[in-house]
């Protein structure tokens, strides 16, 4: 059997912590399967426990157990454990809650002369032309009635 590249060797604290985190949160919590990958993956554990094994008992793929090697050696304990962030911040919302608002009231008005309802880029153009944003989608739009239950 070829040597591993990763090997993870715990220290008698960081078995500690991941047992603790076993009993503690349920079986199929993420944190609770990294403790349990960690702990079957020490080489200095009291079983030899190879990567088809440990995907088997964790029920995970191989290549999962070799990612949790991988950044438990380059990463650290604490990285592997906590799993990974993500490397960009979420999108921020494109309209605050004034230009939310106008939105809402606007849709919740009567439509152009000629419409009998509001389509999604009607309200768009309509949003743009009231200077309410400089520019907008209708998709963006409709996810703001869609999140305000309209």
């Amino acid at each position: 059997m070829p040597r591993k590249k990763y090997v993870v060797r715990l220290t008698a604290e960081e078995r500690s912590l991941c047992e603790h985190t076993l009993k503690r949160l349920s079986a199929a919590s993420q944190k609770a399967r990294r403790a349990h990958i960690l702990l079957l993956a020490d080489a200095d554990g009291p079983d030899a426990w190879i990567d088809r094994d440990i995907a088997k008992a964790c029920r995970c793929r191989t290549a999962t157990v070799e990612n949790m090697r991988r950044r438990c050696v380059l990463e650290g304990f604490e990285r592997a454990l906590d799993g990974k962030r993500p490397d960009r911040p979420p999108v921020p919302k494109l309209l605050d809650g004034k230009q939310e608002a106008a939105v809402i009231a606007l849709r919740l008005g009567p439509p152009p002369e000629g419409y009998s309802e509001w389509s999604l880029r009607l309200l768009a153009g309509r949003v743009v032309e009231l200077g309410i944003v400089d520019s907008i989608s209708h998709q963006t739009v409709s996810r703001t009635l869609k999140q305000n239950g309209i």
